[in-house]
């Protein structure tokens, strides 16, 4: 009888070396395909990253510090949206397009929509004097003076650039500005223009140039506090929040108080209490003379805090971080008053959660 075949193929069988190249040709064959997917996507994505950003219109001011490598150019260039990529494909660009070694340190004024080759063209070559002027924009300014001697963020800019004030605060109040997800349009960028210390170029320095730039620093510290989620967390829009920020900045002179006097207007809001706050009626101060006459107080407007509960319509002047960060991130108290209390220290508030203990306070601060 013949004994049975084995069922399998021996090592040395002519079919088994045949199947293992076939598998072997299979294995090579995919690898192959997948490294031509992945130069070809790689590809793609640098010929995107290539491409200049859209051109808007707008030259943005870039500093390259002493020391800087080519990979910090990279990213400023990339963090101001100057370039479409950074990291990785950024510094490929960087060395394809020409010799990293010799960009100098300096502030150059980039149009947006440049090419990576002009940027470089830009930033290797030696700068040339241009005058400039330095523009100090400090918290808790309203747009535009309503009284002869009131200080303004347009007089601040009139001192300071010669841009005339008028010209700034009906550019700055323009309904058809926006700064997408925090300002909608409507109400202008009362609120919105960031309180800072600013360099322009003095050549054609106009309204539009300055608001725009204060704008985009609003958008760049929004983003790093995260502004958009905050709000959501607390149940307000960002736009809200930049309200409850501006009461905060005018009420609140010690940064350590900030969240205390946020505590008060959230739950005077919960309780939808008016929030008496009378910076928001000297925003739109029926007799306007700085100061609040009794009939003033009696004034039914919608910035009226005093009669009117809930929040004014729109921000009431510029807040800085700080104040930003307060409305954000208020103390959680109980307190519901608070009165300036010269006594405790200059800039002082006294916070209290009933109204017999504030006007214990209000007596002891005031003398009333």
């Amino acid at each position: 009888m013949d004994e049975p075949r084995p069922s399998y193929l021996a090592e040395t069988d002519p079919e088994h070396d045949r199947r293992r190249r076939r598998v072997a040709l299979v294995v090579v064959l995919v690898l192959l395909s997948v490294v031509i997917v992945g130069v070809a996507f790689a590809n793609t994505s640098y010929n995107r990253c290539k491409q200049p950003p859209a051109v808007d219109g707008r030259t943005v001011s870039f500093q390259v510090p002493d020391g800087a490598t080519g990979r910090d150019v990279i990213a400023g260039l990339a963090d101001q949206g100057l370039i479409r990529c950074g990291g990785l494909v950024g510094n490929l660009m960087l060395r394809s397009a020409g010799d990293p070694n010799g960009i100098l340190a300096g502030t150059y004024q980039i149009p947006v929509g440049s090419t990576l080759d002009q940027i470089l063209t830009i930033v290797t070559t030696p700068p040339k004097h241009v005058p400039t002027v330095s523009l100090t924009v400090p918290e808790g300014l309203r747009i535009a003076s309503t009284y002869p001697g009131e200080r303004s963020i347009a007089s601040v800019v009139q001192e300071v650039t010669g841009v005339s004030a008028d010209a700034f605060a009906k550019a700055a109040e323009n309904p058809k500005l926006t700064l997408p997800p925090y300002l909608p349009a409507g109400p202008g960028a009362e609120g919105f223009l960031y309180p800072n210390t600013y360099q322009f170029v003095k050549k054609n320095l106009d309204a539009k140039t300055i608001i725009h730039t204060m704008l985009d620093q609003f958008d760049k510290e929004a983003t790093s506090l995260d502004l958009v989620a905050g709000a959501k967390k607390l149940g307000y829009t960002p736009y809200q929040i930049v309200i409850i920020a501006s009461m905060i900045e005018r009420e609140a002179q010690i940064d350590s108080e900030r969240p205390l006097v946020a505590s008060v207007i959230y739950n005077r809001l919960a309780a939808n209490t008016a929030l008496g706050i009378d910076a928001t009626l000297l925003y739109d101060d029926p007799t306007p003379d700085g100061s609040l006459s009794t009939p003033d107080l009696q004034t039914d407007t919608p910035y009226n805090t005093r009669i009117n509960a809930g929040l004014p319509p729109t921000p009431i002047a510029s807040p800085g971080e700080k104040s930003l960060e307060a409305a954000l991130h208020p103390a959680q108290t109980n307190y519901f008053y608070y009165v300036a209390c010269p006594p405790d220290g200059v800039g002082r508030q006294r916070f209290a959660v009933t109204y017999q203990q504030h006007l214990r306070n209000v007596k002891e601060c005031l003398g009333g």
